[in-house]
Order: structure tokens, then C-alpha cells, then sequence
């Protein structure tokens, strides 16, 4: 079988764990890198974050692994990156800046037969996939699409499980999410009025487009989802504070229940634990929902507060990966391949 050729625009937190993730996978082979970084600090960044134990090296324009080498490209806007010159099968965009169909619609024009976002869109594309929620509704023609993001995945996930079982009035979600790459480390005057603020130094409130996608990909929650985001001063591990009125009443065994049926339904995407847990006890963890147990609390009336913790990065290179490899299938059912 031919192994599915990908290209990475960016090469920040996720695009690296994917490309890490595919060193273990035979079925993917990372042919192109396109990012503004130096090459030879690309490199030391793979090697770096896992304390040696990926061996990665440069070779002139290369970055070269036991499994075979990938070529770095210079960055620059999408249309301006020749993927037809390495035969890119897919083109994952992790920069964050080309979050719009025209941006994603340059990819495949120069050469990319998929282009898969690393977050959500800022407008309407082929798909929004939500593993666990839609995925089985992929077709081989869709051409630009989005894994979602870590939020989304976290949320429309518990909302439909608490929808199927107990039904849901109303939800206010509030991601508390580890800092971005986007923000300052000290005071610096950017375009949002708080993002200008340390992120070492502060709980910073920020926006979320989450809700209006969950909406989206679930019918049944629209004009029922609202929701924020806190930015607080930790780099890794976050936790999505979801508060939910429910159409009856039911107890934490009730709620205990029902995620412990759905992490046996969905084991790769969901983990129930029963411990104290805090933000660095998920980092590496895969699952898009890390369900807390002790967390949950419940109003006297139907009003549920749940915590579910996750890895934004590495659930979500996870859950990217798994994206390529289900239009793959579907390429192949279609006949393309």
C-alpha cells in the first residue's frame, strides 16, 4: 500500500507531535516542512521535547530520521509553497493564521489533495470533524476540512452523551486552557487588549468560537451553547469546566455511569479516573476527554457542573492523524486510490 504523503505548514507544538506520531506509523511518511524557523532549530525542537528519545537530524534541507527524511521549505502564505513539487498527498495547517476557506482553498490549489486545519475555521469548509460525534459521515470528496479543536472535541462530546441520556436545556462551558504561542510572556502591545498581557504572569479571559461549532456540529444544542476561555500560566494540560442543565434530575452514579459506558464505546477518545488529578498528570495524554470523577457537583435542581481534563495539543495531533488515515479509507472506498 502507498504510504499517504504529508506536508506540515508550521511546525509548532501540534504539527511536531503529528510528525512524531508518524515516525510510529508506517502508513504516513512526512515529506515537506513549511515554516519561517531556522532548520537547524526545527530540528533540536523534535529532539529537544522529548529529551533525546525521537534521533532526529539536519542534512541540509532535511530533516532526517531513522524512517526517512523530510524536506524543510521556506514559510509564506498559502498559494506560495509548491506541494506539488513533493507529491503531497495532505497538507496539515497548524500556523493558526490561515484559519479561512480562500487561505486553505491556496493549499490545494498549489498542489495539496487535502488540507486539514489543526483548529477550528473561521468559516464554513467541507467538514468539521468531531471524532466520536461525526466522523462516520466523512466523504472522499471533501477536499478542506478541520479536525476541530480541543475545546470543541471536549465539548460536543460530553454535551452529546449528556443530551442522549438526561437531555440538556441550556450548557455554559469554560475551556481553562493552558497559554498559547500567541501570547507575550511579558507585557506587549498586540491586537487584543488582554492577550497584550504576560502569560506568565496572568489568568487572562479570551474568546471562544467553540460554542457557535458545537452548535454546528451537533443541530440539537443550537441556541443552547454559550461559552468563554481562561488562558492561565501553565504550558501544558487543560481542563474544560462545563456546566449543564439537564431535562431531569440524576445523581453522580447516574453521570458516572453514563461516561463510563461511553469510554468503553469510545476508549481511544475518552478516559474516566477516579484520582485527585491536576493539569500535569494529562499531559501526553491522546484522549480528547479526561472525565473527572471527584469534580462533578450537582445543584438541588438539574443543574450539573463536570470537569474534563485533556492535553490540548496531543489529543488533538491524535485526533488529526486519525483524520488522515479515515479519508484515506474513504479515498480508497471512492476509487481515487
Amino acid at each position: 500500500m502507498d504510504k499517504i504523503r504529508l506536508g506540515l505548514k508550521g511546525f509548532g507544538e501540534i504539527p511536531r507531535h503529528i510528525y512524531r506520531m508518524c515516525l510510529e506509523d508506517e502508513r504516513i511518511d512526512v515529506v515537506a516542512i513549511s515554516d519561517l524557523g531556522k532548520p537547524e532549530i526545527l530540528t533540536y525542537l523534535v529532539g529537544a521535547e522529548t529529551k533525546g528519545k525521537i534521533k532526529v537530524r539536519q542534512e541540509g534541507n532535511f530533516l532526517v530520521s531513522e524512517k526517512g527524511k523530510a524536506r524543510f521549505i521556506g514559510g509564506g502564505e498559502p498559494g506560495k509553497i509548491p506541494w506539488d513539487m513533493f507529491d503531497v498527498d495532505v497538507v496539515v495547517d497548524g500556523t493558526w493564521t490561515y484559519r479561512r476557506r480562500e487561505d486553505m482553498q491556496k493549499h490545494y490549489d498549489a498542489g495539496a489533495s487535502r488540507v486539514i486545519l489543526t483548529s477550528v475555521p473561521y468559516d464554513l469548509i467541507d467538514r468539521v470533524v468531531v471524532a466520536g460525534i461525526n466522523d462516520h459521515t466523512i466523504q472522499h470528496t471533501d477536499k478542506l476540512v478541520s479536525a476541530g479543536s480541543a475545546t470543541t472535541n471536549s465539548g460536543a462530546l460530553m454535551l452529546r452523551i449528556l443530551a442522549e441520556n438526561f437531555g440538556v436545556e441550556y450548557a455554559m462551558l469554560t475551556t481553562v486552557h493552558s497559554y498559547t504561542s500567541d501570547q507575550p510572556l511579558r507585557d506587549k502591545a498586540g491586537n487584543d487588549f488582554r492577550k497584550s498581557r504576560s502569560a506568565a504572569e496572568n489568568i487572562i479571559p479570551v474568546d471562544s468560537i467553540s460554542p457557535a461549532w458545537i452548535e454546528h456540529i451537533l443541530p440539537e444544542m443550537k441556541g443552547k451553547v454559550e461559552g468563554t476561555g481562561l488562558n492561565v500560566p501553565v504550558p501544558n494540560g487543560s481542563v474544560l469546566d462545563l456546566t449543564t442543565v439537564l431535562s431531569k434530575k440524576v445523581t453522580k452514579d447516574d453521570i458516572d455511569r453514563v461516561m463510563e459506558e461511553a469510554a468503553k464505546k469510545h476508549s481511544h477518545l475518552i478516559q474516566v479516573v477516579d484520582d485527585p488529578i491536576v493539569s500535569t498528570d494529562v499531559i501526553d495524554n491522546k484522549h480528547s476527554i479526561v472525565f473527572d470523577k471527584r469534580a462533578t457537583m450537582l445543584s438541588p435542581g438539574r443543574m450539573v457542573k463536570t470537569l474534563t481534563w485533556y492535553h490540548s495539543a496531543m489529543a488533538m495531533a491524535a485526533r488529526i492523524k486519525e483524520l488522515i488515515l479515515a479519508y484515506d479509507e474513504a479515498d480508497r472506498k471512492g476509487g481515487i486510490k
